[in-house]
């Protein structure tokens, strides 16, 4: 890249709020394919690979229920990113974090793919949204002299949290949902006894 520029102008909103709009866009085709994905290839590996164990196949099935708390999860955090990187005019450590992790999971996307060798869910918008808004981003960020520099450290930091923050989401959205669908039988058994 070449070197920054210095501009009186702010970031524009479209790079900090933008996060959160390429999100939604991509989760969308993820809340739409994911959970019928994943159940259809959990039986595929058992059929396949019967040696597999029960557990591990069941840990990729999945409910529409979950995948739509968990993609709000991460939509709420999202959102916080985005919303940090306005009121910093796109300096947050935050936000830039969330959006250089935004990107680069656009290859894991692709990646994916290529290992299933068919599709999965959200490699439509990977390239075609993730991977361009998060370049362009950058590059404008770049542009204004806000962009931090990434340290090995950081780099690896990055690595190291974007699994945990992916997991973290699931098991808090296995929480919710289990919660409601308790809350939802008492009802339900209250409404019965009547």
């Amino acid at each position: 890249m070449p070197p920054p520029t210095t501009t009186t102008r702010p970031v524009p909103p479209a790079a900090t709020w933008g996060l959160l709009a390429a999100f939604v866009l991509h989760d969308l085709e993820e809340l739409w394919t994911m959970a019928e994905w994943r159940n259809r290839r959990s039986e595929e590996l058992r059929t396949h690979y019967p040696w597999l164990p029960e557990r591990a196949t069941a840990l990729l099935r999945t409910d529409q229920e979950h995948m739509a708390t968990a993609i709000g999860l991460m939509g709420l955090i999202t959102a916080a990113a985005a919303a940090d990187g306005a009121r910093t005019g796109g300096r947050s450590g935050f936000y830039q974090w969330m959006l250089t992790g935004f990107g680069l999971h656009a290859g894991s996307h692709l990646a994916l793919s290529a290992a299933w060798r068919g599709y999965t869910p959200g490699v439509v918008t990977a390239p075609l949204v993730v991977a361009p808004f998060s370049a362009w981003a950058l590059r404008t960020l770049h542009r204004h002299g806000v962009l931090r520099p990434m340290t090995v450290g950081d780099t690896v930091r990055s690595v190291a949290m974007a699994p945990a923050l992916i997991v973290g989401v699931h098991a808090a959205a296995s929480g919710i949902v289990r919660a409601r669908r308790a809350l939802r039988s008492r009802r339900a058994a209250g409404r019965r006894t009547r």
